[in-house]
């Protein structure tokens, strides 16, 4: 008698899913057959948390770009059909770009094969953020318009979970932060970050449950939380008498339910910027501080760069442990906008403190080649 694949028990199936790490072996599961393509989907969410990002690179062509899969090492045979700029932040599968009238705009590269039909709700266009106050601001941002906002992020998914999306953005030269409620509001509203007599720069912002994180120039941590009734209250949470040199910030909310704060070291060699190593510390949430750590967890892969930074398990993600994954953003010394190579990328080895280059020479080729900062993005199902 032939087996019955299809009419296979649900929590079979759940415990062959657990173990599938590639994401092409995942979607070939879903299409065995209708009762195989529903338990999938029943497991899409779980299995988003435990997926490595990808690497969108530009290719130099109209609205394409490839998806370079890190973990299957492959640069996938189709493109994506997105518009040629710089992106500003990536979270839940979404992009976050800024439009020449200052509008704030959502794309699911996921949704927009080249070649195939594009599926509805694959953009989402937010409205337009406060105009720069001067002429001659307005005439400077509307030719760099892609780099008035600085980084951007999302609390959850604008179409699954858009009650409870929430899109921060820190723009104008890391000067202010805004944020908008999807389905809630018409209008961004403005955070006041000024916690002292001077103000403060902020270069990075992240969500954790209902509060959202942001550093500042001095490497102070600042927290508010976003209502519908009121503005936020912004409040210092902890700070770092040191304040490293030639360093770039990052905040990360691990797996491990852990606030982090990675600082990563450059140095420079004629014009050449290059990383040379990362501290990691986690926020002690009762003493207000912030603790060293010498390594990120047997089990825990890391990511790192301006559209985002994310932490997955580094066994079920195919990824290597205790490693961070980088590439080249921007460092805090400038915009740097006509920079057309970013070679500035790689795998650092947490334990060993060393760097290596994972990437095909396919791969590498196309990241030096693009005129676009590289992007890091969840992979979505879209089942």
């Amino acid at each position: 008698m032939e087996p019955d694949w299809p009419s296979l028990p649900k929590h079979v199936l759940d415990s062959v899913l657990e173990k599938l790490v590639s994401l092409s072996d995942y979607l070939r599961f879903s299409i065995v057959c209708k009762s195989w393509y529903y338990v999938t989907k029943d497991n899409q969410i779980q299995r988003a948390k435990m997926t490595a990002p990808m690497l969108l690179i530009c290719a130099n062509k109209r609205h394409s770009w490839n998806l370079y899969s890190i973990v299957d090492d492959k640069v996938f045979d189709f493109q994506l059909s997105v518009p040629n700029k710089r992106y500003c932040g990536s979270s839940f599968g979404w992009l976050i770009a800024v439009e020449k009238n200052f509008a704030i705009t959502l794309i699911n590269p996921f949704l927009r094969v080249k070649g195939r039909r594009k599926k509805e709700n694959s953009i989402i266009r937010l409205p337009s953020m406060r105009l720069p106050p001067s002429n001659s601001e307005r005439r400077r941002w509307s030719r760099q318009c892609n780099h008035y906002v600085f980084k951007a992020t999302m609390s959850a998914d604008p179409i699954a979970d858009a009650e409870d999306c929430i899109v921060v953005v820190i723009y104008r030269e890391f000067y202010q932060m805004a944020f908008i409620r999807l389905g809630k509001a018409a209008t961004w509203t403005y955070i006041d970050t000024g916690v002292d007599r001077l103000g403060t720069l902020i270069h990075e912002v992240t969500n954790v449950e209902d509060k959202f994180y942001a550093v500042d120039q001095k490497f102070r941590l600042l927290s508010f939380g976003v209502t519908a009734e009121s503005n936020p209250n912004v409040e210092v949470v902890a700070c770092m008498t040191r304040r490293p040199a030639l360093s770039k910030r990052y905040l990360v909310y691990s797996i491990e339910k852990e606030l982090l704060m990675v600082i990563r070291y450059v140095a420079y060699d004629g014009g050449k910027r290059s990383t040379v190593g990362f501290l990691v510390f986690e926020l002690n949430f009762d003493k207000r501080e912030w603790v060293a750590k010498d390594n990120l967890g047997d089990d825990v892969a890391l990511f790192v760069g301006d559209s985002s930074s994310v932490t997955v398990p580094a066994s079920k993600s195919g990824c290597l442990s205790n490693c961070i994954y980088f590439i080249h953003d921007n460092d805090g010394q400038g915009y740097d906008i006509d920079r057309r190579y970013h070679l500035d990328f790689g795998v650092y080895n947490v334990k060993s403190k060393s760097i290596s280059q994972p990437y095909t020479s396919h791969a590498k080729s196309l990241v030096e080649m693009t005129d676009y900062e590289p992007v890091w993005v969840k992979p979505t199902l879209n089942l």
